[in-house]
């Protein structure tokens, strides 16, 4: 499943890297922080793989 929105991929990035221990997780902050608990790493390579052309900075709210 792809990334919706740059701010998603980037969280998504942040996460793989803790996942992976290049980064400590007590670094992490919002989405991330989350991700790396309910993703696997499969899943955040997926979304940090997103290519972020065209996409919008945020990702629209559901309402």
């Amino acid at each position: 499943m792809p990334a919706k929105s740059k701010a998603q991929q980037k969280a998504a990035g942040a996460a793989l890297s803790a996942k992976r221990g290049e980064t400590p997780k007590s670094e992490l902050k919002g989405a991330s922080k989350q991700m790396v608990k309910s993703m696997s790493e499969k899943q955040l390579e997926e979304f940090a793989a997103t290519k972020t052309k065209g996409k919008p900075e945020h990702a629209p709210r559901k309402g």
